[in-house]
């Protein structure tokens, strides 16, 4: 049994009581000193209580927040309709290559916090630290962010309440649905992304409606935008190098704004019957996501110039919420009243939503590196429920950040997370790339036919590889803009590198303290925790859910 970072004891301490425990769907009980205890015992204390609508839903909404519908005005601003579109698609490419690689590893073996364990696992115990460390940053930089992003998005209607009050609230609410039993935190964020979804459909055929004259003002605007004021924008520079940076800006933008596979990949060590669910979820993921974001670029090209006053004022100026969001400053153009504040309402849900989804993914990354021993170990203790009340408790203290927006500039803030952010998320794709990359080798070296894994990714291993270089690249090109004019200043390089600089700190420290070997392809262990997912697989009974309604959703989202 492979050391966890918790002392249970040798393997021979343990033997299969031949029942199976019916808390956990199916899992082996096993007995120690006269205790029947279940094998998540050993290793993992989570339960097993994701439905597939929760992972389908959660997979599709964890990745969508205020980037789609607000910040990505500003790609719009810097690159021009097409740029953007052309940079969203492009995109989509690298993050199915990532996709693909998290779908065949998952896919086989479905556990807690999978590709920073795998990290450890195929690659280097060092590595799977970095890794580990870096996810957690991210994710838990992500919850201040979106936080933040909720406050702003409430002072669009009013500045009664006050900016303190909102924050103390969300927090609260972060809280109590991450203490709960996991199915009622996928329960709440399977309606929350299912609005996020409709939010988003909805303004795709909005924007379908309105181009062809369906609109208060009766204007057939169609792609008028795309040549008056035109497709590319120029930035920092003119002519062709303006129009080149003004869409490697947008590819930054896309580069923040989408993701997928890893939100999907938190949720396997607590799915219903993974081997089944897992890889349809990432397929169906994956094209969802290209669908709302690739036509999601499009719409707001399409609706709003890039030169329009509205929407450079509401980003100059910080304005709140809704106000910056192409789609409403388009509704403001054709004169359309009391949408924007539906919208508003429903982009709200969608940064709630998405703050919760984080303080979920980092609360599991940090309990992974517990379980692996590279956190301490009392965050691997758990709830009744299952549910790793120090890890929650941590990510908690984490998003406390947000209360910097007390002291500057909201916009400013939102600025700083994303350049946080962005380096980090992009560090996490890389790993992922190379972690296949190493589980691929070791598969072919130890004579493990692909064939008869649960998941054979396609185009393997050159996805992995075109991958793994499109993402690397990208972690350096994000803030090339403290490099150019006078934009240096020392916070905007700090946060646009520090995850960068910390990442090698992280691996070659650990490294140097616990000695750690780089493992070649016979030397990984392809079957650690094998035994026990194969074994829940042949046990797990489905039970069917007796409400009707829930029968229908588990049907169209299953």
């Amino acid at each position: 049994m492979a050391s966890t970072g918790v002392d249970y004891g040798g393997p021979h301490d343990y033997e299969k009581t031949g029942k199976v425990d019916p808390e956990n769907n199916g899992l082996p009980e096993y007995r120690r000193d006269s205790i029947a205890v279940s094998v998540t015992t050993v290793r993992d204390l989570t339960h097993r209580k994701l439905k597939p609508r929760h992972i389908q839903l959660i997979g599709i909404g964890g990745t969508i927040g205020t980037a789609l519908y607000v910040q990505i005005g500003r790609g719009l601003m810097n690159g021009g309709p097409a740029s953007l579109f052309l940079a969203f698609t492009i995109w989509c490419t690298f993050i199915l290559a990532v996709t693909l690689c998290m779908a065949e590893m998952v896919s086989y073996l479905p556990i807690s916090s999978p590709f920073i364990r795998f990290a450890g696992r195929y690659v280097d115990e060092a590595f799977g630290f970095a890794a580990g460390w870096n996810f957690f940053i991210f994710e838990a930089a992500l919850v201040p962010f979106e936080i933040v992003a909720c406050n702003l998005i409430i002072h669009f209607w009013s500045d009664v309440v006050p900016t303190g009050a909102i924050i103390a609230i969300i927090l609260f609410l972060y809280g109590l649905i991450n203490l709960m039993a996991v199915k009622w935190y996928g329960e709440t964020e399977f309606w929350a992304a299912l609005g996020k979804v409709l939010l988003i459909i909805g303004l795709i055929i909005f924007t379908f409606i309105s181009m062809l004259g369906g609109n208060p003002i009766k204007d057939r605007y169609g792609f008028r935008y795309w040549k008056n004021p035109g497709s590319f924008a120029e930035l920092y520079r003119e002519g062709n190098l303006g129009r080149f940076l003004g869409f490697l800006q947008c590819l930054i933008q896309a580069s923040f704004t989408i993701a997928g596979p890893d939100y999907v990949s938190m949720a396997a060590g607590e799915a219903e019957n993974p081997r089944k669910i897992m890889p349809r979820a990432y397929k169906a993921v994956f094209y969802r996501l290209t669908a709302f974001f690739v036509l999601g670029s499009l719409c707001v090209g399409i609706n709003v110039p890039f030169n329009d006053p509205e929407l450079k004022a509401a980003f100059k100026d910080g304005k709140p919420g809704a106000a910056a969001s192409p789609y409403v400053v388009a509704m403001n153009r054709l004169r359309i009243e009391g949408l924007p504040h539906i919208v508003n309402a429903m982009v709200l849900g969608a940064a709630f939503s998405a703050g919760n989804s984080y303080v979920y993914c980092a609360s599991r990354s940090l309990y992974g590196l517990a379980l692996e021993g590279k956190a301490p170990k009392f965050m691997t203790k758990c709830t009744k429920n299952g549910v790793p009340f120090y890890c929650v408790a941590v990510v908690l203290v984490f998003a406390c950040l947000a209360f910097l927006n007390l002291g500057n500039n909201s916009a400013v803030v939102l600025d700083w997370f994303v350049a946080l952010v962005t380096a980090s998320q992009l560090i996490n794709f890389s790993v992922m790339c190379f972690t296949f990359l190493a589980f691929y080798k070791a598969c072919r070296v130890q004579g493990l036919d692909r064939n008869s894994l649960p998941f054979k990714a396609p185009l393997m291993p050159f996805a992995a590889y075109y991958g793994l270089v499109g993402t690397f690249i990208m972690a350096f090109v994000g803030g090339y803009t403290v490099f150019i004019d006078d934009n240096w200043n020392v916070p905007d390089f700090l946060f646009a590198y520090m995850m960068i600089f910390i990442f090698p700190v992280l691996y070659i420290g650990w490294k140097l303290i616990w000695k750690t070997k780089y493992k070649k392809a016979h030397e990984v262990d392809l079957q650690e925790d094998l035994e026990e997912i194969e074994e829940y697989t042949r046990n797990y009974v489905e039970v069917e859910d007796q409400n009707k309604f829930n029968k229908w959703m588990d049907k169209i989202f299953g």
